[in-house]
């Protein structure tokens, strides 16, 4: 308070996060975003289709420098983010009980598992090239590798019923393998993923590397899906048939690869090598013995 009036609370304006940086919808465009009452919790940013054509040259420009990384850095990179989520951890929880309607003792217990699950890819940063790639045998005086590549850019739409664990099970997987990545947050729920963005923001992820757009996964998406600088689609958050056909079908244009998840999948299920295997491709190099 100054004197007898009483203190006004600062609002926080929600933006996107695109190359690094906190721009408005280049519409200028909101939303708002109640909690599960219908309650007015905060006006978020509506990203446009140029929004994600602006995400896509950031993402590109992101996995040109990302996926030069070692992988012990990448693992480096993805461990710092977890640091910084753990020095938030009351407001990720605070958020989550606001977004979800949820249990303050659930809203820890997602937010531990989201940090945890960051430091899960993290160690398999360094570690998943010897699980997914191979030595061949080889008639004739070669080696032969089979070794795991990056696929480039990937879009995304994160789950809208796990506004922090279903996204950070979405990001972590595909960046760990030197992709970029363009994620749509929970529409319904966005602000968890908004304070992720600020995480990034303060840790050492590469500009560009994640992207994080808040709106409707419905107008942003078939642009996505049929740009041809785009590689691949994660669908995991897509719960319209309708929709999942229609962006499949864009997808095919450009041929991308498309992983789509199981209905309801358990997100507090030990994770896989699966979803990094999704968006690697397998390079087989031969050299000759003796060179």
């Amino acid at each position: 308070m100054i004197g007898n009036d009483p203190r006004v609370e600062v609002r926080k304006t929600h933006k996107l996060f695109v190359g690094g940086a906190f721009p408005r919808s280049e519409s200028g465009r909101t939303y708002e975003v109640v909690n599960t009452n219908g309650e007015f919790l905060a006006n978020v940013a509506k990203a446009s289709r140029k929004d994600a054509r602006d995400a896509v040259i950031a993402a590109r420009t992101g996995f040109n420098s990302w996926s030069k990384a070692t992988a012990y850095n990448r693992g480096q990179v993805l461990y710092r983010i977890a640091e910084v989520m753990e020095g938030r951890k009351d407001q990720f929880a605070s958020d989550i009980q606001d977004a979800e309607g949820t249990s303050k003792k659930k809203a820890t217990a997602q937010t531990d598992q989201a940090i945890d699950r960051v430091v899960w890819y993290a160690g398999w940063a360094d570690k998943y090239a010897q699980v997914l790639g191979n030595t061949n045998p080889v008639s004739g005086p070669f080696f032969n590798f089979s070794i795991p590549e990056p696929t480039g850019v990937v879009a995304a739409v994160a789950p809208q019923d796990s506004s922090l664990l279903g996204l950070v099970s979405v990001i972590a997987p595909i960046v760990t393998s030197g992709n970029s990545v363009i994620v749509i947050a929970s529409t319904n729920s966005p602000i968890p993923a908004i304070t992720f963005t600020e995480c990034l923001a303060t840790s050492d992820v590469v500009a560009g590397n994640i992207n994080i757009l808040t709106g409707d996964p419905a107008e942003i998406m078939p642009s996505l899906a049929s740009h041809a600088d785009v590689n691949a689609l994660d669908l995991t958050g897509i719960t319209d048939p309708e929709l999942l056909t229609q962006l499949e079908i864009e997808a095919a244009g450009t041929v991308k690869r498309v992983r789509t998840s199981p209905t309801n999948p358990d997100w507090n299920a030990t994770p896989s090598l699966s979803r990094i295997r999704a968006f690697t491709e397998i390079k087989t190099v031969w050299h000759p013995m003796g060179m």
